[in-house]
């Protein structure tokens, strides 16, 4: 199958790709890196994208981060960004990805942990995860030619301890290779709007 993986050259997206790469022939695309460039924030960037990417049999997205900060204090400015990108942006690659999605095809979004446990310093993000799960629950009820579109939500996951370790204290590490595989399945399964959990 030919992927396409937007934030393929990522922390996880890079994980995914090579997890993928064995058995498919794989597209990968970044703001800065890869084979296409993207910005998921601008709708017109994503349209493009496609346009050089042509028809794909499935689309992942690992790209787009939210605001962690105080509850007091956060504002309109602060959520901003990580809606218009990765709430947003991960919708966008929906509505105008499955025009380029072959029959059969299947679209994989990233969310995480946070939207039903959600960490000190979260909400923002949590809001933005439990959006997209609710969006990929309807879109699955009315995507047609049998394409499918799930979630993966990943927890903390081994790669991302410095960076994001902080602002999860005592949340179980989540296996690389365990993520991964949520990502194989969502692919190469036949499973639809769900929400696949990693979670440890």
């Amino acid at each position: 199958m030919k992927i396409l993986i937007i934030g393929g050259s990522g922390t996880i997206g890079k994980k995914v790709a090579e997890g993928l790469s064995q058995k498919h022939e794989l597209i990968i695309s970044g703001r800065n890196t890869g084979d296409v460039h993207v910005d998921i924030a601008s709708s017109f960037s994503i349209l493009e994208m496609f346009k050089k990417t042509g028809k794909v049999d499935g689309i992942i997205c690992t790209a787009g981060t939210g605001y962690y900060g105080p509850f007091y204090g956060m504002t309109e400015e602060d959520i901003l960004p990580g809606i218009k990108g990765k709430l947003l942006g991960q919708v966008n690659l929906v509505l105008l990805g499955k025009d380029f999605l072959n029959p059969q095809g299947s679209i994989t979004l990233t969310t995480g942990i946070a939207a039903v446990h959600p960490a000190r310093n979260g909400s923002a993000v949590a809001m933005i995860n439990g959006a997209i799960n609710s969006f990929v629950l309807a879109a699955s009820q009315e995507l047609k030619e049998d394409k499918r579109i799930n979630a993966v939500s990943p927890g903390l996951v081994e790669d991302s301890k410095e960076r994001y370790g902080e602002f999860f204290p005592g949340y179980n590490l989540v296996p690389m290779k365990k993520l991964v595989n949520a990502y194989i399945l969502s692919v190469e399964g036949a499973v639809n709007g769900k929400i696949l959990k990693v979670y440890s």
